[in-house]
C-alpha cells in the first residue's frame, strides 16, 4: 500500500481555472488515455491540466516509458488521465514495449484525448494512431496542439480527422497550446461532457497517485535526458538503490543510480571534473524540493547495465509487460 505522506498534493484549485459548474450538474468522473505520437504534447497538456510536473516534458521523442497518471479536480468532477508513451512505428524490443503499454490503456477506458500535433502533415504513422480509436469514436475528443506556433496547419489535420473518425463530431475537435495554456479549458470541458456521472476517486487534492520511488526515478531521468545529447537520452534509466526518511522524516535520503548501456556513455554522464552529473543532481534536488516538504539529500551515481534496452530482465522491471 502507498504510503499517503509519499503521495503529491496540489494547493492549487483547478476550480478557479476552468468556468464553474453554474447549473449544479451532476459531478462526473472519467479516467482519460491521452493519445498520440512521440512529442505531439501530451505530457505536456497533463502537466499544464493539472497545474503540476507529473511528466517529463523533453524536446527528446519517446521521453514517456510507462502509464502516467495525472488527476485534475474541478467543480465539474475529477478527470484521471494516463500519459501514454508516443505511438511510434518501429520494431525494436523497446519501442514495442512501449506500444503495448499505450494500447492496453485503451482497454475499458471512459474517455480518449487524441492529441495531434499541427506543425507536422499527417501520415501514415499518424494514420495507425488514428486507427487504434476507430470503435472509440463515441468517447474521443481531439486535441489540435501547438497552434501558436507559425508553422502550425491546423486545417489539414482537421481534414484528416474527419477522414479517419469520421463519427467524431467537430464539436470534440479543439485547437490548443498546451505550452501557451490556451484552449485547454475547453478540451477538459468536452472530456467532461462525455464522461460518466459518479463520484470523485481520488482526493481532491491529489494530482498524481505515482509512490515516491517512481516520481524521483522520473525526475532524475528527466533532468538527465534534457541535459544530454544525441543516443545518450535513449540509453538511460534510473535504479533508486535507497530511500530513508531521516532526521524525525524532515529529511529525505535517497540514493539513485544513472543506468547507461556502454562504458563510453558512462564517461559522458559523469562529465569533465564530474561536472555533467553534478549538473544532474543539483537540478533533480531542486525539482523534487518542489514537490516533497522534506530536505533532500540525493546521492547520484553512475553505472553501466549493458545493453539494457535489449534484456527482458530490465525491461520486465521498468516497463512491466501489460496483458
Amino acid at each position: 500500500m502507498v504510503n499517503p505522506e509519499n503521495l503529491c498534493y496540489n494547493s492549487k484549485n483547478m476550480s478557479d481555472e476552468i468556468k464553474s459548474n453554474e447549473n449544479n450538474e451532476p459531478l462526473r468522473t472519467a479516467v482519460v488515455a491521452i493519445i498520440g505520437r512521440p512529442s505531439a504534447g501530451k505530457s505536456t497538456f497533463l502537466n499544464t491540466a493539472c497545474q503540476e510536473p507529473v511528466s517529463i516534458v523533453s524536446p527528446i521523442p519517446q521521453t514517456t516509458r510507462n502509464a502516467i497518471k495525472g488527476i485534475v479536480n474541478t467543480s465539474f468532477g475529477q478527470l484521471i488521465f494516463i500519459d501514454t508513451p508516443g505511438y511510434h512505428d518501429s520494431e525494436k524490443k523497446l519501442n514495442l514495449r512501449l506500444r503495448n503499454v499505450t494500447e492496453s490503456q485503451l482497454e475499458g477506458i471512459d474517455c480518449v484525448l487524441y492529441v495531434i500535433d499541427s506543425t507536422r502533415s499527417p501520415g501514415e504513422e499518424e494514420a495507425k494512431t488514428a486507427a487504434l480509436l476507430k470503435g472509440l469514436q463515441s468517447k474521443v475528443v481531439v486535441a489540435i496542439n501547438k497552434c501558436d506556433l507559425p508553422s502550425s496547419r491546423p486545417l489539414p489535420v482537421r481534414q484528416f480527422v474527419s477522414e479517419q473518425l469520421p463519427n467524431v463530431p467537430g464539436s470534440r475537435i479543439f485547437e490548443m497550446s498546451a505550452e501557451k495554456d490556451t484552449g485547454i479549458n475547453e478540451v477538459l470541458k468536452a472530456l467532461y461532457d462525455i464522461s460518466p456521472e459518479g463520484e470523485p476517486v481520488y482526493d481532491e487534492e491529489l494530482y498524481t497517485d505515482q509512490d515516491l520511488t517512481f516520481r524521483v526515478c522520473e525526475v532524475i531521468r528527466g533532468e538527465a535526458i534534457n541535459r544530454l545529447q544525441d543516443e545518450i537520452p535513449h540509453a538511460v534509466y534510473v535504479e533508486v538503490a535507497d530511500v530513508e526518511h531521516r532526521n524525525e522524516g524532515k529529511k529525505l535520503w535517497i540514493r539513485a543510480f544513472l543506468c547507461v548501456e556502454r562504458e563510453s556513455q558512462k564517461g559522458i554522464v559523469i562529465g569533465k571534473g564530474a561536472s555533467k552529473i553534478k549538473e544532474i543532481r543539483t537540478a533533480a534536488v531542486k525539482k523534487l524540493s518542489e514537490i516533497y516538504i522534506q530536505k533532500i539529500d540525493l546521492d547520484l551515481q553512475v553505472k553501466v547495465d549493458k545493453n539494457w534496452r535489449q534484456r527482458d530482465y530490465t525491461l520486465n522491471r521498468l516497463i512491466p509487460q501489460q496483458k
